[in-house]
């Protein structure tokens, strides 16, 4: 049997658009060009790869088997013609996209083999997970930093490495604590707080702990960003739950004090990368 690749292409588009006008439209070409060209490679693989519903064009059995396969051979493709053109550079690059609201500290640590290294260059892009796995399967990232888990099954092309896990604890200004300790009932109850939004991971596991405590908290704040719970925090709007390393510094000079350890939660950091033939050799650097 010979595959034509071309067809394939053709096939994808169609599978992906579910209906041969609009595929046509996409492809600039006659709709009765391409229904030609899909029976070219519905004769060749020997099964029927759509079967009609109404106006569109449903994959059958066999149409899902070889779509599957076809975005494999492509992804291949797309990996080999990404890696050669990056062997033609002097410099190599490593694409790093890392969740928005993600710990400045942390990405600083986790690039820091590379930074001032005169052979990479290092390309940062953030953005929401969705948009970054988006860059990664279509290989314009090479890894993505988050703090959220990826879906996965027996499908899936990701590989996930957890690189660290900090510690939470709720902190504050010096002024606002003082030198009176307190345990963390007596805290919550005594300061209004600064929270990450509900749908995060670590909200819930503070909610989580919360409930055991029997106090009702003061919300004075929510942020999705690490960066504006911490100018939040400086700015005294409340004890925050917040990982120690984003307030790295202003606990180093006194400004922030932790109030004490939130045993039992932690803020999880992963890498996750693609399943790659050829994967970026820069990140041997920054994974181990």
């Amino acid at each position: 049997m010979h595959l034509n690749l071309h067809h394939l292409r053709l096939f994808r588009a169609v599978a992906r658009n579910g209906t041969l006008t609009g595929a046509a439209q996409s492809l600039n070409l006659s709709q009765s060009a391409l229904s030609t060209q899909l029976k070219s490679l519905e004769e060749s693989l020997g099964h029927d790869l759509f079967e009609r519903r109404g106006r569109g064009l449903v994959l059958t059995e066999a149409g899902r088997i070889a779509l599957d396969h076809a975005e494999a051979i492509f992804r291949t493709a797309d990996d080999l013609a990404a890696t050669l053109k990056e062997a033609t550079r002097s410099r190599r690059a490593l694409r790093v996209g890392a969740l928005s609201t993600l710990s400045r500290n942390f990405q600083i640590q986790f690039l820091r083999p590379l930074i001032g290294r005169p052979d990479v260059e290092v390309v940062l892009r953030s953005g929401s997970q969705s948009e970054l796995l988006r860059g990664l399967e279509s290989l314009a990232l090479d890894v993505v930093l988050t703090n959220i888990h990826p879906p996965r099954d027996a499908s899936s092309q990701w590989l996930i490495t957890k690189l660290d896990e900090q510690p939470v604890s709720l902190i504050g200004t010096a002024k606002r604590l003082g030198r009176k300790k307190l345990k963390l009932a007596e805290l919550i109850a005594a300061h209004p707080l600064v929270l990450p939004t509900p749908e995060t991971s670590l909200r819930a596991a503070f909610d989580a702990l919360v409930a055991t405590l029997d106090v009702a908290p003061q919300i004075a704040a929510e942020a999705d960003d690490m960066a504006m719970l911490r100018l939040l925090t400086r700015e005294d709007a409340g004890l925050c739950v917040i990982p120690p390393i984003v307030v790295r510094d202003e606990l180093a000079s006194g400004k922030l004090v932790e109030a004490t350890r939130l045993d039992g939660i932690q803020e999880t950091f992963l890498a996750v990368t693609l399943s790659r033939r050829f994967p970026n050799p820069l990140l041997r650097s920054v994974l181990t």
